[in-house]
């Protein structure tokens, strides 16, 4: 009997051209944070969810993106928002593949990992850098907070719960039923 190359067991080889950084990572206050998980299915479902919305209402009007990109503040500040919206006028803070400057509007979905510093040292740094707009959702209560930057200062605009229709003051595009963000609970 010819052995064959099919009687061999498959391995897979992995090619690599240049470097790559595997560690995913923010930089707040020149402290560096690591995520030690990965996220949960409902996290990413609510993720997926914003930017189906978004990319539905606000296509035309600017870009919208994903978590893990790098939002270089400054060189002690590089953080990785969940979702992040850009105006067309302002697309030029896109540079060499990351965002070196202020997006118009970010979304954190909090997790048990990373909830508490979404709420504090995250809330306060787009605060500070001017980030016009910051939406917290909150997969186990099922509601998004919505801070709107007045006078340099987040004001909370809303509490907003799965019956109601998200509208924003930052991105007039933006409408979107909250019904359509989070999943079934039997899926969370």
């Amino acid at each position: 009997m010819q052995r064959g190359k099919s009687d061999k067991p498959a391995t897979v080889v992995k090619e690599r051209q240049g470097h790559y950084d595997y560690e995913r990572y923010e930089i707040i206050g020149g402290v560096r944070y690591d995520y030690l998980v990965s996220p949960k299915y409902v996290h990413q479902k609510i993720l997926q969810n914003f930017y189906l919305a978004f990319h539905g209402a606000c296509a035309r009007d600017g870009e919208v993106m994903l978590a893990p990109l790098d939002v270089h503040f400054d060189e002690e500040n590089i953080l990785q928002p969940d979702v992040i919206y850009i105006r067309n006028d302002r697309l030029s803070i896109i540079r060499d593949g990351w965002i070196f400057g202020v997006p118009d509007l970010v979304v954190e979905v909090l997790s048990s990992s990373t909830g508490r510093r979404d709420k504090t040292i995250k809330k306060a740094t787009y605060e500070r850098f001017g980030v016009k707009e910051y939406w917290m959702a909150d997969p186990i209560y099922r509601l998004v907070e919505q801070y709107v930057l007045e006078d340099g200062k987040y004001a909370l605009a809303a509490t907003l719960t799965e019956d109601d229709v998200l509208r924003s003051p930052t991105v007039p595009c933006v409408d979107i039923d909250l019904k359509t963000i989070f999943p079934p609970e039997k899926d969370t």
